[in-house]
């Protein structure tokens, strides 16, 4: 299982303060309003919508917001939602790549932002394509600790629907596809009864570098940073955690 998200499940377990569920709920929205406005509002035909949506339910977010989203989105509502995704590189400390994802309706407030987060918390914008190299695009679905669950019992359910790779941490589980076999493998997991949270299309580091809980500390901060930022959609980076360093960053 990929830093990131041994990082994001350790911090899942620890309390939720209103004011970070309120940007993550704003974001899940977001989200939502793209997918029914790229691909329409019916969910039988709309895998991408499905995803966000399921994603949205598995944070919470009430149903009436979901479906209001969904309906402005596809321009049910005479509202209108634009908004353009743009991706920054940068370094983090010691090193540590960074992929920045906004999605906006202002480039110039998202770019000053992310510049701000980035020179404030140890950080360095970096030139486009220096960073990016180091990422591949893939279909990443995580899966909850949940009873009679296991990594063989998931091995058995996704391989033969494109599955790349199955990881574990702390009975929580990280199935890597290629994006077109996104939708078979989630499906797959449905028809195996299989509960997940969430299905997305990211970018994964080809190669992880692994850093030491002073360091993580520092990371941790700049992203926190970052995300604190209504236009900054996801984080990628490069870093992993050992054990050692996540039992020591829980004791915080």
């Amino acid at each position: 299982m990929s830093g990131h998200s041994k990082w994001a499940t350790t911090k899942h377990k620890k309390a939720v303060i209103d004011a970070r569920r309120a940007k993550s709920f704003a974001k899940l929205i977001k989200n939502i309003e793209v997918a029914a406005k790229l691909g329409g509002a019916d969910l039988s035909g709309n895998p991408t919508l499905v995803d966000a949506v399921q994603k949205a339910k598995k944070t919470s977010v009430p149903n009436d917001n979901i479906d209001r989203a969904i309906k402005r989105g596809a321009g049910l509502t005479g509202d209108s939602v634009e908004y353009t995704t743009i991706m920054y590189e940068g370094y983090g400390p010691n090193g540590v790549a960074l992929l920045i994802e906004c999605l906006t309706d202002n480039k110039n407030r998202a770019a000053a932002e992310v510049r701000t987060a980035m020179s404030r918390n140890g950080g360095n914008m970096a030139d486009p394509g220096s960073v990016a190299y180091n990422f591949s695009r893939k279909g990443v679905i995580r899966v909850s600790a949940q009873a009679g669950v296991d990594e063989d019992t998931i091995l058995a359910a996704v391989l033969d629907a494109g599955a790349e790779d199955v990881s574990s941490h702390n009975g929580s589980f990280e199935i890597i596809s290629e994006p077109q076999d996104l939708v078979a493998v989630r499906e797959a997991l449905q028809a195996a009864n299989i509960d997940y949270d969430s299905a997305d299309a990211e970018f994964v580091p080809n190669l992880e570098v692994e850093i030491d809980a002073d360091t993580a500390r520092k990371v941790f901060k700049l992203i926190d940073a970052l995300e604190d930022s209504d236009d900054v959609q996801n984080v990628f980076s490069n870093f992993d955690l050992s054990e050692s360093v996540l039992a020591e960053l829980e004791q915080d």
